[in-house]
């Protein structure tokens, strides 16, 4: 049979209560002259933790005899009537008891126990006539789906014949948490990206989850930040806050919690590295623990990220003015980023003339296209275009062209702004 974890009894008789509580009320204790007398008056009353054992009435049956029976706990465990639930993660342990209700011994009995190539035991040399031999089977519950305990026994009985015994005892592991993950991944320029990882932790459980830890393993080259709000709670003992730290409760029945963290890429040694092929972002451990303690652990598989597609060059806009004056030219700080593994350029810079002067609202102040050397491998190259403003209102600035003089490449609609 299955040692399955017991639960606490719950007693359903009426709520009990104190005498003193149908006389006195809380608020009593507002006037000081009372609460001063209180004890006098209590020491009157009849105490109703002194009960007469011969005292077969039920006149006593909702008097609280301790403050404990408030809590209609009467601290009994229960066995469960049926073989229960199973969950991944969770340590499956079964009581296994072989009898022998024959009437002669057997010899040379070899039992084995397979569950999930788990095999066992030496050969016991004898089990008397109606004796038996007991002993548990723990194993590690690691993967979801059907389960077969299988347990046979070979012996040799009373006519020097061997004998084959095979038990079969089947059960369903069922899933105990589901982690649902969302990626945000934001890109700034090389070895600067920044993706956001949500993880959503859901029970499915009967009963509440309390855990202990969660914890993101990120991948080779990624720092993980766990984002979680300031704790403005004053403590008076930080030491004891950080080596002791409760447990987060998930309730049973699809309760929830969140988690969020930053990562960010970071290269060995400062070398700039390509990462477009990397779309692995690490994997969670989780540790918690149910109602009477026993404890469970659950590994995620890989957390893939959404895949980076990258141009060969990339163009951002560092500085804008706060404030664009009408005909007069105003200076827009560029950044150039190189994303290949080879060196690029040198380029030239102009402002496409595919939209129409009518339709225009910016144009360069000064020489129409502008010079620039060479970008290096994963690196990137600050300039500035002098632009003057021909229109009132909302302007879009697009057209920004880069021309490789080298591979004679254009590079345009890399970037609009308004």
């Amino acid at each position: 049979m299955r040692l399955c974890r017991p639960t606490v009894h719950v007693d359903t008789s009426p709520l009990k209560f104190n005498p003193c509580d149908l006389l006195f009320s809380e608020d009593l204790f507002d006037d000081p002259t009372a609460a001063a007398g209180l004890p006098r008056l209590l020491s009157s009353q009849s105490n109703p933790s002194v009960v007469d054992p011969s005292d077969l009435t039920y006149r006593n049956r909702f008097l609280l005899q301790h403050p404990t029976d408030s809590l209609g706990l009467p601290g009994l465990l229960v066995l469960p009537q049926s073989f229960g639930a199973i969950y991944l993660g969770e340590t499956f342990c079964s009581y296994i008891s072989i009898n022998n209700s024959s009437s002669f011994e057997v010899r040379d009995v070899v039992i084995k126990r397979i569950l999930l190539l788990d095999t066992s035991k030496s050969p016991i040399e004898s089990v008397r006539v109606g004796g038996r031999y007991d002993f548990i089977v723990e194993h590690d519950v690691k993967e979801l789906g059907a389960h077969t305990l299988v347990c046979t026994v070979l012996y040799t009985d009373g006519r020097n014949e061997r004998k084959y015994l095979p038990q079969f005892f089947k059960f369903v592991v069922s899933n105990p948490i589901s982690v649902r993950t969302k990626v945000l991944f934001i890109i700034r320029y090389p070895c600067h990206d920044t993706t956001f990882l949500e993880a959503c932790l859901e029970n499915h459980t009967k009963s509440h989850l309390y855990i202990d830890q969660v914890e993101f393993e990120p991948a080779q080259h990624w720092v993980a930040t766990v984002l979680k709000a300031p704790d403005n709670s004053f403590d008076h003992n930080p030491l004891a806050r950080e080596n002791f730290k409760e447990p987060i409760l998930i309730r049973h029945g699809g309760g929830i919690y969140n988690y969020m963290y930053q990562l960010k890429f970071s290269p060995p040694d400062g070398a700039q590295m390509k990462i477009e092929g990397s779309k692995i972002l690490g994997k969670f451990q989780i540790t918690w623990r149910t109602n009477l303690g026993e404890p469970g652990r659950l590994q995620t598989q890989h957390i893939l990220g959404n895949p980076i597609s990258r141009k060969e060059i990339e163009l951002h806009a560092v500085e804008i003015p706060p404030a664009i004056i009408l005909e007069k030219s105003f200076v827009l700080n560029l950044n150039l980023v190189n994303t290949t593994d080879r060196v690029l350029g040198p380029f030239e810079v102009w402002l496409s003339e595919s939209v129409s002067f009518d339709e225009r609202g910016v144009m360069v102040n000064g020489l129409q296209t502008k010079t620039l050397g060479e970008v290096q491998t994963y690196n990137s190259l600050n300039f500035q275009l002098n632009l003057i403003a021909v229109k009132l209102g909302i302007l879009k600035i697009s057209g920004i062209t880069i021309f490789d003089t080298i591979e004679k490449k254009t590079y345009d609609s890399l970037l609009e702004l308004e």
